[in-house]
């Protein structure tokens, strides 16, 4: 990719002056659980003057009035469909009371309505099966997308022009993006900052709510297996020593000797724990390494490679443009000029 700034969006696209607008839909039978964490992370962010870099609002598919939800209680939303209009986010949660889009793919009239209102160019997000609502309004078509595991298949089967993938806890595919249950839907909001304004925003944001920043590993760890063995050991040890050892050449077999384990045991236990394979979890390591110290310090990108552990500038630029999209140039660029600058990320495991 060139090293030259994104091109200005179309005007009719450009948000209004102030703070970012996400807008959460609320639809019949949602889960409090994730209608609350837009508000939760989004709420957070401030800029170097204290003020608000996000503004988050609930909407519902009909006129302002009571919702229902899973629980045994309702909640009032104070806005209608038209909040949609002038969002520049839209994230839609999930919901248990959809079953034409659950069962035949088919969206109702009123959340069709709906979603006719959002603007050209407005970033989509769904966390759980908030994704059905996505895919039946037709914003997938083509493009890769996730949801809970244990609905990928029939999410797959309903609407089979998306790729879906079930191993990830969030697809970030530019303008829409998707999670998967629950829990991975902080993952997905902490990203959406961590891309708005970079990785000390976000880390702040992932401190308040004393959530790990980014979790290793996709879904995968999280689908139940048999119980392993209380007695083995865990790579807890290991992947403490590689985060003090990023800067240095790490072998497969340094990581195993944390353990006292084979080679083998060792990266089988990892990938049992963590989700991916060592090789895989140290790229992102040194990738986020790098984002820091890109962001919050003055060092050259060969100082960066170095303190990384990717070794030269060429390692750390292949790295980065496969995982973000950008050069170490553009991306500092965007998050030393004050933060707020749009960065567009290929894909995200």
């Amino acid at each position: 990719m060139p090293d030259e700034p994104s091109p200005e969006p179309p005007t009719d696209c450009r948000p209004a002056p102030g703070p970012h607008r996400v807008a959460v839909l609320a639809l019949d039978g949602a889960i409090p659980f994730e209608l609350g964490i837009p508000h939760r992370v989004f709420g957070r962010p401030r800029d170097a003057e204290g003020r608000p870099l996000y503004e988050v609002v609930t909407c519902s598919v009909r006129p302002p009035g009571p919702v229902r939800t899973d629980a045994d209680f309702a909640i009032q939303v104070e806005h209608g469909p038209e909040a949609l209009a002038t969002a520049d986010t839209v994230i839609v949660p999930a919901s248990r009371e959809l079953e034409p889009v659950f069962e035949q793919g088919v969206l109702p009239a009123e959340p069709a309505a709906a979603f006719a209102l959002v603007r050209p160019g407005t970033r989509l997000a769904s966390i759980c099966t908030g994704v059905y609502v996505l895919a039946a309004a037709g914003l997938l078509d083509g493009r890769r997308a996730t949801t809970h595991w244990a609905h990928a298949r029939r999410f797959q089967e309903l609407f089979p022009t998306v790729d879906v993938d079930a191993d990830v806890l969030f697809i970030d595919d530019g303008d829409v993006l998707t999670s998967a249950g629950v829990a991975a839907g902080i993952d997905l909001c902490l990203h959406m900052v961590r891309r708005d304004h970079g990785t000390a925003v976000a880390n702040d944001v992932a401190r308040t709510m004393v959530v790990p920043p980014h979790r290793d590993g996709g879904q995968a760890q999280y689908i139940a297996r048999p119980v392993p063995d209380p007695q083995q050991s865990s790579t807890t040890a290991a992947r403490a020593w590689a985060l003090t050892h990023l800067h240095e050449p790490i072998q497969l077999r340094d990581m195993a000797d944390q353990e006292s384990m084979s080679v083998r045991t060792f990266t089988r236990r990892f990938r049992e724990e963590a989700g991916v394979s060592p090789g895989q979890w140290l790229t992102r390591q040194r990738v986020e390494r790098a984002r820091h110290l890109l962001e919050t310090t003055g060092l050259s990108v060969d100082q960066v490679a170095a303190r990384s552990g990717f070794g030269t500038a060429q390692s750390m630029r292949q790295h980065l443009q496969a995982a973000l999209g950008v050069t170490p140039t553009s991306y500092r660029r965007t998050f030393r000029a004050g933060g707020g600058a749009r960065l567009e990320v290929t894909g995200s495991r």
